[in-house]
Parts: C-alpha cells; sequence; structure tokens
C-alpha cells in the first residue's frame, strides 16, 4: 500500500490539523463503511444540511443516533425473531450497521425522523457571533507632529515692532 504525505501542504497553515485526520480516514480502508445502508447528504441552504439514509425493515426501537465531538454515529440492531416463515430468498436487507459521519466546526444535530424507511437527520451550522468575520476598523497615526500656525500671531507682533 502506497502512503501519501500531506506534510507539504500543512507547512503554510495554521490549525488544520484536523484535515489531516480527515484525508487519512479517506485513504483508510475501512470495513465498517461498506456502502450499507445507502444515504444521501444534502444542502438545504446557506447553512442547513442533511443526511437521509434508507433503513427498510427498521424502526425507532432499533437505530440510535449519536453525537459526539466531531462525529455523528448512526447504528442500527435488528432483533433476530424466529416468526415461523421460512423464507426461499431472503433479499431485504436487516443486518446490523454503523455508519460514522464527521461534521464541520459548529454542525449542530436539530432533529430526526423515520418516515417510509427513510431515517432524516438535520443539521445546522451556528457560528457563534464572536466568530462571525469582523471588520476591524484602522486607527491613522501620524508621526509627524502639526504646528498650527495662527494669523493673529503675526499680527501681533508687527504691531509690537511698530510701537
Amino acid at each position: 500500500m502506497q502512503t501519501l504525505s500531506l506534510t507539504p501542504l500543512f507547512r503554510n497553515s495554521v490549525g488544520f490539523d484536523r484535515f489531516n485526520d480527515l484525508f487519512e480516514s479517506l485513504m483508510e480502508n475501512n470495513d465498517t463503511q461498506n456502502g450499507y445502508p445507502p444515504y444521501d447528504i444534502e444542502k438545504h441552504g446557506d447553512d442547513r444540511y442533511g443526511i437521509t439514509m434508507a433503513v427498510a425493515g427498521f424502526n425507532e426501537k432499533d437505530l440510535n443516533i449519536t453525537v459526539q465531538n466531531d462525529r455523528i454515529t448512526v447504528s442500527g440492531r435488528k432483533e433476530e425473531k424466529n416468526d415461523g416463515v421460512h423464507r426461499l430468498y431472503h433479499g431485504i436487507a436487516s443486518r446490523s450497521f454503523e455508519r460514522t459521519f464527521r461534521l464541520a466546526d459548529h454542525m449542530k444535530v436539530t432533529g430526526a425522523e423515520l418516515q417510509d424507511g427513510l431515517l432524516r437527520i438535520a443539521l445546522v451550522r451556528e457560528i457563534p457571533e464572536d466568530e462571525k468575520p469582523r471588520t476591524i476598523e484602522i486607527n491613522r497615526t501620524s508621526s509627524q507632529k502639526t504646528i498650527e500656525h495662527s494669523s493673529n500671531d503675526n499680527n501681533s507682533k508687527d504691531k509690537k515692532k511698530a510701537a
């Protein structure tokens, strides 16, 4: 396996060490992320996002959504039940799964709903006021001192000379 070093990208940057972790996780061959269940990542506006997962056969009790730091983990555990039916072909997937998504800074999960076999997770980016862009006023400082010259001063000196 070929190793990719991203060190040159980080020589001229500050605070982007999380990107290194993200690239490394993309390069790893993770068997738990095998494509099941299928999902969509959607953008609904400037700061609103969603994750939709196809979880047919699962109900609310079978699913678990956990948010910790910069990760959201969705897992599904289906109890094996013996319903007395002998299936000749079992094509409906109901195996257990766990899928993890990395969240960008300031992303918050605002809700989740399960309808028609689709699990929808709503996300919003909430940037705190103190971290939003702001304009910094530039103050002008002068290194030269300005000497005020008054015409009244000259007139009074001229009057003294004449007297």
